[in-house]
C-alpha cells in the first residue's frame, strides 16, 4: 500500500519531531521543512497529500503559504492544517478564511492531530474530479487559473468566494445547507452558520445583477439556479 505523504512546515525542532514521530508511527511518510521558503521551493518536484503548517515561520509565514496554495490550481486541493500557538478566535477565522481546511492550536494532543489528518485525507479523497472550465449562463469559472469571468469580465474574488462559486456552478439547482457548506470548507469547526452568509453576501454583491442566481432557501441554505 502506498503511504500518504505529509509535509510538516515547522521551525520549532521539538514540535516538528513530535508531529513527525506520531505520523510515522501511524504509517505516514513525512517531509519536514524548517521554513516557508524551503517548502515552497520543494513544490517544483514535490506534491504532498496534506500540509501541516505553522503560522509563525521565519521569512515567508504560514498565512502566505496557505494563500499561495489555495490560489494555485495545481495545489488548491491539498488539505492544509494549521498548527499554531496563535489561539484566538480571530486567528482561527483568518486562517480558515484563507482556505485552510482545519486549525489546531498548540499545545495539542498527538492523537487528535493524527485523527484530524485522517479525517482531512478522507474528505479530500471524496472530492469529485473537476473539469478545468465551468460555465453557467453569464458566468465562466476557470479552475486552472483560479479565475471567474462575468460576461467576459474578470471578477475579483477571495479564495472562499471562488470556491463557493465553483461549488454552486458545478451543482445547479442543488440545495446546500449552511452546515454542508461549513463541512465542505472547514469541517464544521470554529465557525458559525453566519460565516457562510457573509461570504455568500459578498459573492452576490460581486456578481451584481446576477447575484440573484444564488437563491436563499429559507431555513436551509442556498442554491444556484439559472
Amino acid at each position: 500500500m502506498v503511504k500518504r505523504v505529509i509535509a510538516i512546515v515547522e521551525d520549532e525542532e521539538d514540535i516538528a519531531e513530535l508531529v513527525s514521530y506520531n505520523l510515522v508511527k501511524e504509517n505516514f511518510e513525512v517531509r519536514v521543512f524548517n521554513d516557508g521558503e524551503s517548502f515552497l521551493s520543494s513544490l517544483d518536484n514535490f506534491y504532498p497529500d496534506l500540509v501541516i503548517l505553522d503560522i509563525l515561520l521565519p521569512g515567508v509565514d504560514g498565512l502566505e503559504i496557505c494563500r499561495f496554495l489555495k490560489n494555485n490550481y495545481r495545489f488548491s486541493r491539498i488539505p492544509v492544517l494549521f498548527l499554531s500557538v496563535k489561539d484566538s478566535e480571530t486567528d482561527k477565522v483568518v486562517g480558515l478564511e484563507l482556505g485552510a481546511d482545519d486549525y489546531l492550536t498548540k499545545p495539542f494532543s498527538p492523537r487528535e492531530l493524527v485523527a484530524r489528518v485522517r479525517a482531512l485525507l478522507r474528505r479530500s479523497g471524496l472530492r469529485e474530479e473537476r473539469t478545468a472550465m465551468l460555465k453557467a449562463g453569464p458566468i465562466l469559472v476557470d479552475l486552472e487559473k483560479m479565475e471567474a469571468l462575468l460576461e467576459g469580465e474578470k471578477i475579483d474574488l477571495t479564495p472562499v468566494e471562488f470556491r463557493l462559486l465553483s461549488i454552486f456552478v458545478q451543482n445547479p439547482g442543488k440545495v446546500f445547507s449552511r452546515e454542508e457548506l461549513l463541512e465542505r470548507f472547514w469541517g464544521g469547526r470554529f465557525v458559525v452558520d453566519r460565516t457562510i452568509d457573509v461570504h455568500v453576501s459578498g459573492l452576490r454583491r460581486k456578481l451584481g445583477r446576477f447575484g440573484s442566481l444564488i437563491r436563499s432557501v429559507r431555513g436551509v441554505g442556498y442554491k444556484f439556479e439559472l
